[in-house]
């Protein structure tokens, strides 16, 4: 009888690892949407989601990150490969791609029709490195996670 328990303690466990196995995607849900800087698609850029914690779920999950296109569309993914971003409240952080080759920040030059170099990233700081920005993550996932930055005029 012991031996029959055994067999069925280690028959459940293993399904119970397979299925959640199986759920480990379901906590990713697709997001996508589209940059722009002053009303124009924003070319070249990262977009970072981090899950922020709460008292309830001190640890969310894994960021996830997009980049832009010519169009500003970008389309989230984690680093260990899973597609979308967990569900719940991010940070988010939108920073110009940064070129080895240009040793600068690539921005696009759509008359020149290339890549050039700015010193500076021309994302405000607020959207990147001290960002306070924040988005909510539905539950089915969305393709409207937009953003429109203004810089300040000089």
């Amino acid at each position: 009888m012991n031996q029959v328990r055994s067999w069925a303690f280690a028959f459940l466990a293993g399904l119970l690892a397979i299925s959640l196995a199986g759920c480990g995607n379901s906590r990713y849900v697709p997001v996508s949407g589209v940059v722009t800087v002053n009303g124009q698609p924003y070319r070249n850029a990262y977009v970072q989601f981090q899950p922020m914690a709460t008292a309830d779920n001190p640890t969310p999950g894994r960021a996830s990150i997009g980049h832009t296109d010519d169009k500003g569309r970008f389309t989230l993914k984690t680093d260990d490969g899973h597609d979308g971003a967990v569900v719940g409240k991010h940070r988010v952080r939108i920073t110009t791609k940064y070129s080895k080759a240009l040793k600068g920040y690539e921005v696009w030059n759509p008359e020149l029709n290339k890549a050039e170099k700015a010193a500076a990233d021309p994302i405000p700081p607020e959207w990147n490195y001290e960002s306070k920005q924040e988005f909510e993550v539905p539950a089915g996932g969305t393709a409207k996670a937009n953003f429109d930055i203004v810089t300040k005029k000089s």
